[in-house]
């Protein structure tokens, strides 16, 4: 696997190098599985949405943000149609992803009964020909797994996604919970032939563990600080001397970096039994004031720097390794 030379995006295709600076892991719009079920929700506007996503887009322009990756998965209220109407609006380039969510939180039925081969050849079809009738293809493949073990149903998902990734050379990023299981993930890939240095093992931000951590990198994978911001699970100030960690240690090439933001909610988040947000906009907005995608811009990288973090570090997290993910080079 040499590598990409084009990558797609929801309004064309672009290269590597075209990539520029990088927020690895956002989201346009969001919904839980079964939020269509919720008639007790606010009614959704999706223009006032679109309107809400492009302003936020254009805000990411004073950043030098010039792509925006939206690994939102199948079965999590994934509108790649909208995605490529914010792009089109706002001149942000915007890159979605095929694959399916961890089986605790995902739409498990279809997939648990099809060969795995099957999936593959779904995922495959999303990138070669486009997602459903929109011709729209996916640039990446999202994989995902539940909290401290890989499910049976999880391990079939991954391996699909390996074998797709594999034959259509495009990379791989991944769902952690609660920073566990990226070692897992690691494995599950490489043992279908893929090179680790082609998943991004996503929300390793979540654990405060630096032995694993340098397990990730260790195993050649690039590893995602990317849930900035929100502090309900992690201080950032615990995640900037963790990245600071890593730079000092020499693994700098293997970060990258982003904050898991939802722009646009679809239904009533439900977090847990009982545990139902109405007006998540407004909730999550007095939780996590600071979660949004120019958190990284505004308040965490004038941290990096007093942490003695570089310039040159901090833009090879932001730019640079993006760019050797996509294009499927070793981060040394």
């Amino acid at each position: 696997m040499a590598g990409m030379d084009t990558i797609n995006t929801v309004t064309g295709t672009c290269t590597p190098d075209e990539l520029g600076r990088t927020l690895v892991h956002e989201h346009l719009m969001v919904g839980y599985p079964g939020w269509t079920m919720d008639a007790l929700a606010n009614r959704f506007d999706r223009s006032e949405a679109r309107k809400r996503a492009v302003d936020m887009l254009e805000g990411l322009k004073a950043h030098d943000v010039k792509t925006f990756l939206d690994p939102c998965p199948m079965d999590l209220g994934r509108d790649v149609e909208f995605m490529a109407e914010c792009a089109q609006a706002s001149g942000i380039r915007i890159i979605c992803t095929t694959g399916a969510y961890f089986e605790a939180q995902g739409i498990t039925y279809t997939f648990a009964a099809l060969p795995v081969d099957d999936i593959a050849a779904i995922y495959e079809k999303e990138i070669t020909e486009g997602i459903g009738e929109t011709g729209i293809k996916a640039g990446l493949i999202k994989i995902a797994t539940g909290e401290g073990r890989v499910s049976d149903y999880e391990r079939k998902l991954l391996t699909a996604a390996a074998r797709a990734s594999k034959r259509c050379d495009v990379p791989l990023i991944s769902h952690t919970q609660e920073g566990t299981c990226g070692p897992d993930q690691i494995e599950i890939i490489t043992s279908e032939g893929v090179p680790p240095h082609r998943l991004l093992v996503g929300h390793s931000d979540g654990a405060d563990d630096a032995a694993y951590h340098r397990e990730i990198v260790g195993g050649g994978a690039y590893i995602g600080f990317d849930r900035l911001g929100i502090e309900t699970i992690l201080p950032d100030d615990v995640r900037i001397k963790n990245i600071a960690s890593l730079v000092n240690d020499g693994h700098g090439r293997h970060v990258c970096l982003s904050h898991d933001s939802v722009c646009n909610w679809l239904g009533r988040p439900v977090l847990g039994p009982g545990v139902v947000i109405a007006n998540p906009l407004e909730a999550i907005a007095e939780m996590m004031p600071d979660w949004g995608p120019t958190h990284l811009f505004e308040r965490v990288i004038p941290k990096l720097r007093d942490a003695g973090v570089s310039d040159a570090a901090i833009r090879t997290m932001t730019d640079e390794n993006p760019a050797r993910w996509f294009a499927g080079t070793e981060a040394p």
